[in-house]
């Protein structure tokens, strides 16, 4: 008796159902899941600099010890570029107050003399206020404050999972002999997942200083911050500019009028657009397999599952589900097409026989129809 097959379209739903369970899940640990996926993905980013010194016969406590000191370097800038960030914005919030009332009610008398002075357009102006923007954007600053503050627990990852490093390395080679295709699939999660972050950093550190030479000849205030924060949201994909770009243009709206907003909204759209859309993809190439629709699903999922770690890692997390569910599984080649947006590569053909070319009878085989002629027996 044939066993039966379960529906393509129930596998679907249950699927579907499973995965919505699992984020739910991922969400209520959010505050312990968010800084593992971190810390796995920095000490990914700094495998080439462990793999250095153990090529140069390095010290075991060199190889953990100096990656650790690079990546508590690089947290230790990020939360204090943060907190003056978020202090800075909370001194001036108050300060352009006054000037902001003042432009709304030169606003309210322009649309007065063109005859639009009514009762619910004063109230619309009347209630929209920057402070509250700018309280928004504090919110933003703080939240990734929040996750990054427990630098402890970030910390204590970090040190194990350096430890464990060369280990986990050397099980993945050992499990190529017996699982060649999930043995594959994370070697290419790190490879990709490394490739992202270097591409991302140098095109992001390009975009930053531009747009803080942008900000200091408008006169702009703060603009080291903003660069710095232009950097960070540059690992946001598809709206990680336009974050940066709220808090610079806001500023230049209160300090120096709405031509000086215009021009910062102007060089970010300029600078960004032309760098991450023009340029970036063509030196990223395949590192990320993902195609848009589906990046920017990952970031409304991830940052809905994680809050703002999850904007700031959706690509990462999106990889490593993409090679623990997809790359690992040999008869799952169309779904990969359909989340890289490539087709997969046709399947190569034997070399045994070539194709078209009948295999011609053996010398020894008699034709067929012919007589078969009667052996002699061997001669004693």
């Amino acid at each position: 008796m044939l066993p039966q097959r379960i529906p393509r379209a129930l596998v679907a739903m249950l699927g579907a159902a499973a995965a919505v369970v699992t984020l739910a899940g991922i969400q209520a640990v959010g505050s312990i899941v968010g800084p593992v996926i971190l810390a796995l993905t920095l000490v990914i980013a700094v495998s080439p600099l462990r793999g250095w010194l153990s090529r140069h016969r390095a010290p075991v406590w060199v190889q953990v010890v100096v990656p650790l000191a690079v990546v508590l370097f690089v947290l230790a800038g990020m939360v204090a570029v943060l907190s003056l960030a978020a202090a800075q914005l909370a001194i001036l919030a108050p300060t352009y107050s006054t000037q902001f009332r003042t432009m709304v009610a030169d606003l309210q008398h322009w649309a007065a003399g063109l005859g639009y002075g009514s009762e619910q357009l004063n109230k619309a102006l009347s209630s929209f206020d920057p402070g509250k923007m700018i309280e928004v954007a504090q919110g933003v600053l703080s939240s990734l404050l929040g996750v990054l503050s427990s630098l402890f627990l970030i910390v204590v990852l970090l040190l194990a999972m350096s430890l464990d490093a060369p280990v986990f390395s050397r099980i993945v080679d050992a499990a190529a002999a017996e699982r060649p295709q999930l043995a594959e699939a994370l070697k290419s999660f790190t490879s990709r997942t490394r490739r992202y972050l270097v591409v991302s950093t140098i095109f992001g550190l390009i975009c930053s200083a531009l747009d803080v030479t942008v900000l200091a000849i408008l006169s702009v205030p703060l603009p080291l911050l903003w660069g710095v924060l232009a950097l960070i949201t540059n690992y946001i994909p598809n709206i990680g500019f336009i974050l940066g770009l709220v808090p610079p243009a806001l500023l230049g709206l209160l300090d120096g009028g709405p031509r000086t907003m215009l021009l910062v909204i102007i060089a970010y759209i300029a600078i960004n657009v032309v760098i991450q859309s023009f340029i970036q993809p063509k030196f990223l190439g395949d590192a990320v397999g993902l195609s848009t629709t589906a990046t920017f699903l990952s970031l409304i999922i991830w940052a809905w599952v994680l809050g703002p770690l999850g904007a700031l890692l959706a690509i990462p997390l999106s990889l490593l589900v993409r090679a623990l569910l997809i790359d690992s599984d040999p008869d799952s080649k169309w779904t990969a097409a359909l989340i890289s947006g490539r087709l997969p590569d046709p399947p190569e053909k034997s070399s045994a026989e070539p194709s078209g070319t009948p295999s011609e009878p053996s010398a020894e085989a008699p034709a067929e129809g012919a007589p078969v002629k009667a052996q002699r027996p061997p001669r004693a």
